[in-house]
């Protein structure tokens, strides 16, 4: 009989232990932290890209990291000058304002980069 080996989130060792992060970047069980109009940096896997026809050319994306989910905007003049990470970016780190309305915080994207290279790392840790 095989035993199956734990996940990289499993709680028997912390998760920031198993999954690459990027410098300076918060984690999305941190986002309560900095105040509205705060400049952070989160990063994470896309997990969901939207771009509903009523929104007017504005991108909702959902990062998934190893301690919940962030949710960003990307107005259209940001989705222009960062296309092609938006739309191929399988872990994307983006810099942006904080807000908070109607308890969900949002990061307003203001930079965007894909580091899809990093999943290297997330295989290599967790024994893939």
């Amino acid at each position: 009989m095989q035993i199956a080996s734990a996940h990289p989130d499993a709680p028997s060792r912390p998760a920031y232990q198993t999954w690459p992060r990027p410098p300076s970047c918060l984690r999305a069980d941190q986002l309560d932290l900095p105040p509205v109009n705060a400049r952070v940096a989160v990063a994470g896997l896309v997990i969901l890209r939207q771009r509903p026809g009523t929104a007017k050319g504005v991108i909702f994306l959902t990062l998934e990291d190893e301690t919940g989910v962030v949710n960003v905007i990307v107005w259209r003049h940001i989705y222009e000058r960062f296309r092609r990470a938006v739309i191929a970016g399988r872990m994307l780190r983006v810099t942006g304002r904080m807000q908070r309305a109607h308890n969900v915080t949002h990061v307003l994207a203001e930079e965007i980069e894909d580091i899809s290279a990093m999943l290297d790392q997330l295989l290599t840790a967790g024994g893939g």
